[in-house]
């Protein structure tokens, strides 16, 4: 046989594609003066080996272990960034492989997975193939103290073109802590601060009011027609208690877990921007009761900030109603920053370019066109579940 087909042969058998998906399960626990990461992932995220078949496709088990440590260690171990009070840790220890069948389910909990790993290992005799078995790891750190404030930076996103990862923080006093991380999250504090968590969500709040375009041209619709200090000042307010409130019962699980309720929040939500925009053209609305509508339609728009704190409420640890209370605070900063832009532009817009009462009418009229598409877009979503 000619010598490239013998390499592209060998190539063949020596590689395996990057998974397409993955799903990480890991604890950790810190005790004493040492921490433990335990991980299962699917052992297909392995690189750079040839899994070791039989004649008849499979695994050979025991041929496959001796290879594993140094794999774990380079692939796994060395990419994650786990800190203690800042500072990272250095590279773990491999304390622990096991082979695991798709069947188990050691790893509903920490003290199972442990003694899972460390119990027999499965051998060729269960006639399995390489992709449809787990790798169970236990990786092991020296820390000064299991009351330090850990963090971590798994960088599991590296295995498979498409990660999710369960973590869970088994604290000293025995209380889990879980977490659900999609590629690469950046460092995660485990057991965070209560000035952590506030940062972190004054800093979600603020980007999600700038990149959330349907509230800021409710925003821009609600304030279109009163732009006075005082004025302006009541209408901010009774919009920012609104949203607070029902972002405060979303989050105590106080609203609906119906899959119709999302849909319907946010078709809301588009009814709210046509309706303000309606009433600045026909001029149906007095800046007196503006204050009224801008609380009443605040109610809505708060469901529909929860859903962004959907997913990121796991990274308030122990302090919930701080962390909601900043995310506010984030959103009253970006609401503030949007309207200082705003309202001197209207100003001038208003004063050089075209009468108020026009210029009124045709920006009116824009929100109005766009915010009608995005209804009709929205109660077609919200057909399917009704």
């Amino acid at each position: 046989m000619p010598f490239y087909l013998l390499f592209l042969l060998a190539s063949a058998v020596a590689a395996h594609d990057i998974p397409r998906d993955a799903t990480v399960h890991a604890f950790i626990r810190p005790s004493g003066q040492h921490l433990q990461l335990v991980l299962r992932a699917p052992l297909g995220v392995i690189r750079d080996i040839a899994f070791p078949e039989n004649a008849k496709g499979y695994l050979q088990v025991e041929s496959l272990y001796p290879q594993l440590p140094s794999l774990v260690a380079a692939q796994i171990g060395s990419p994650i960034e786990l800190y203690e009070n800042g500072r990272r840790l250095p590279l773990p220890r491999v304390a622990g492989i096991q082979i695991s069948l798709e069947s188990d389910r050691s790893f509903e909990f920490f003290d199972q997975a442990l003694a899972h790993i460390s119990g027999p290992k499965l051998n060729s005799d269960a006639n399995v193939v390489w992709s449809q078995v787990y790798l169970d790891i236990l990786l092991e750190y020296p820390i000064e103290s299991d009351r330090s404030a850990f963090s971590i930076r798994p960088h599991f996103e590296r295995l498979a073109a498409s990660v999710v990862t369960g973590l869970r923080y088994v604290t000293p006093d025995g209380g889990v802590r879980p977490f659900e991380l999609r590629g690469d999250p950046g460092v995660v504090p485990l057991d965070p601060s209560w000035y952590e968590a506030s940062w972190r969500f004054v800093k979600l709040g603020f980007s999600h009011i700038i990149d959330g375009i349907d509230h800021l041209l409710f925003l821009l619709a609600l304030v279109i027609p009163c732009r006075r200090v005082r004025t302006l000042l009541i209408v901010v307010t009774a919009f920012t208690v609104a949203h607070s409130l029902t972002l405060l019962a979303a989050a105590l699980n106080v609203a609906p877990a119906h899959l119709w309720f999302p849909p319907l929040i946010e078709t809301s939500i588009a009814a709210s921007i046509v309706w303000m925009a309606l009433e600045n053209i026909v001029g149906a609305s007095s800046q007196r009761r503006r204050w009224m509508e801008a609380f009443a339609f605040g109610l809505i728009h708060g469901f529909g900030f929860s859903f962004a704190l959907r997913d990121t409420l796991q990274f308030a640890g122990t302090h919930l109603v701080t962390s909601l209370l900043s995310f506010n605070v984030g959103v009253e900063i970006g609401q503030l920053a949007v309207l200082t832009v705003f309202v001197p532009v209207l100003a001038m817009l208003f004063r050089y370019v075209v009468t108020e009462r026009m210029g009124t009418i045709i920006l009116s009229a824009f929100i109005a066109h766009t915010g009608w598409h995005w209804l009709l877009e929205r109660a077609s979503q919200l057909r399917l579940y009704l």
